[in-house]
């Protein structure tokens, strides 16, 4: 008898649950279609609803909405709900709602709903609320965690995406977080070693920092330094930077971080550690250095890369570490995408720059400004590169200026990585607004100095002319006649890093754009 009870009870549970999920139904006005299902969320003008069928959006002009689930009769207010790491939420995020706010001349209301968790409300002038944007600021992994729960529909990023969060992301019906449409780059920031102000230390090659990481090196002597040990300033493991040192510097190498390392719980934190400690040397955010002293990058061959802002947004410093956008595969509210092109616009770019991140802002530089580039190029030349080569180079180039927007391919890849995609978009609108109009945009490609020079050159040319297709067809509704893009080739003529490590390398392969 009581097996029998506990087995109907279940039963009417279960139908009991299927019926409270089948909260809403949107029939057409003639009743001849009706979709059943439960309401994820609305818009203002589409519903989303989960049916038998899968997740459906749905014109809500076109039908009719019927039963608990649907929206009430009072104004429809969005809801935007962002999650992220404290780098980027506690002072870049609330920067841009309100520049957004006063640009769409919104009233703008901010809550502490907790320690972790802010509200803002936007208002028309007329005092009518339009949107909530809720804000979690958390760890990235808890970010890509409340994306896949639908407890978040932006989550804020400061390392990409792991192959098997985007896996789950596309078993969860969230799409493809790798896809451009669903990521985007915000800000841009960079990974930087840092010592105390007044250090002897200036410099460090790419290969001894990973002894230092590993453990192999212990003393500053070592590097140059006083005969006195490292103390290695990181942040907490789990934390969106030490994923970034786990995911750039450790993996590439194959090398596993040794044991004594003093954590940080906060960017802040440790800039503050490093920049007390003599005897400290710390991975931090250039974003967040705080009073600590960056070292240059360098190696056998003499050059010195540093972590600044034009080098940060040309990708000439190897180091990057872009702040990404993600989102899932459905329609926002239209508020919240008008927020979204915001993000992306002239005036947001400044908001991004005082906030102390690397904006993305096209900057034409001069090509007197880039006297060590061209001093390393002659420093570089041999029977490889003759210098009728060098002349070709100074005589195509003295005559126009370098954009700040660099493309850059992934390690062992002909795609391009993601910054340098975002660059792509970034270019076409800038392309398809007019902003080139009667000028000239020259593509140049430039390789490693591994293999024939001839080779490298050939490379270097068919790398500047996909470059120049990916942005020829990212282009809508422009007439490109009015602009001249051309293509040319260096190879290895003019090497901004040493070849002998896998970073340097990377950095020497690219493509740039020129203009006068």
């Amino acid at each position: 008898m009581r097996s029998w009870r506990a087995a109907l009870t279940a039963a009417l549970l279960l139908l009991a649950t299927a019926a409270a999920a089948q909260d809403v139904t949107l029939r057409s006005p003639d009743g001849e279609v009706a979709i059943e299902g439960t309401l994820l969320g609305f818009d203002g003008r589409y519903y989303r609803v989960d049916t038998v069928y899968g997740e459906l959006t749905v014109d809500s002009s076109g039908v009719l909405c019927e039963g608990p689930g649907c929206p009430g009769l009072e104004p429809f207010v969005a809801e935007l709900r962002l999650s992220g790491a404290p780098a980027v939420t506690d002072v870049l995020i609330p920067a841009l709602i309100e520049g957004f706010a006063r640009r769409s001349g919104f009233a703008l209301e901010r809550t502490e709903v907790g320690p972790d968790r802010r509200r803002f409300a936007l208002r028309a002038p007329e005092g009518e609320r339009l949107a909530r944007i809720h804000l979690r600021a958390t760890t990235t992994n808890e970010a890509f965690a409340d994306l896949l729960a639908d407890e978040a529909d932006i989550a804020i990023a400061v390392r990409a995406v792991r192959p098997e969060e985007a896996a789950r992301a596309r078993e969860a019906g969230l799409g493809d977080l790798t896809a451009d449409g669903q990521r985007r780059v915000l800000a841009l920031d960079a990974l930087v070693p840092v010592v105390a102000p007044g250090h002897p230390v200036r410099a460090i090659a790419p290969a001894e920092l990973l002894r230092v990481l590993s453990g192999d090196i212990r003393s500053w002597a070592a590097l140059g330094g006083p005969d006195a040990p490292i103390t290695l300033h990181l942040r907490a493991a789990g934390s969106g930077l030490a994923q970034v040192v786990a995911d750039r510097l450790l993996a590439p190498a194959d090398v596993t971080l040794g044991a004594d390392v003093v954590r940080h719980a906060s960017d802040a934190a440790l800039a503050e550690a490093v920049a007390r400690d003599r005897l400290g040397l710390g991975l931090a955010r250039f974003a967040r250095m705080g009073d600590a002293q960056p070292l240059a990058l360098t190696g056998p061959c003499g050059r010195a890369l540093r972590a600044e802002r034009r080098a940060i947004k040309m990708e000439d410093y190897p180091l990057p570490a872009p702040v990404f956008l993600y989102l899932p595969r459905r329609r926002l509210p239209e508020i919240a995408r008008d927020f979204l092109a915001y993000m992306q616009s002239a005036p947001a770019q400044i908001v991004i720059r005082r906030a102390g991140f690397v904006d993305q802002a096209a900057e034409e530089v001069a090509i007197a400004d880039q006297g060590a580039r061209f001093a390393n190029a002659i420093a570089a030349a041999g029977p490889e590169v003759p210098l009728s080569e060098l002349q070709r180079l100074v005589a195509t180039l003295r005559p126009m200026r370098r954009l700040t927007t660099s493309f850059r391919f992934r390690p062992g890849a002909v795609e391009l990585d993601a910054q340098s995609r975002a660059n792509v978009a970034r270019l076409a609108r800038a392309l398809g607004a007019g902003r080139y109009d009667g000028r000239e945009l020259l593509f140049v490609g430039f390789s490693d100095g591994q293999g024939p020079a001839p080779t490298n050159r050939r490379i270097a040319q068919r790398r500047a002319e996909a470059v120049r297709a990916a942005v020829e067809a990212a282009v809508r509704d422009a007439d490109l006649a009015q602009v001249d893009l051309g293509t040319d080739a260096f190879g290895e003529a003019m090497p901004m890093a040493c070849d002998d490590s896998a970073w340097g390398r990377q950095v020497n392969r690219r493509v740039e754009v020129w203009v006068r």
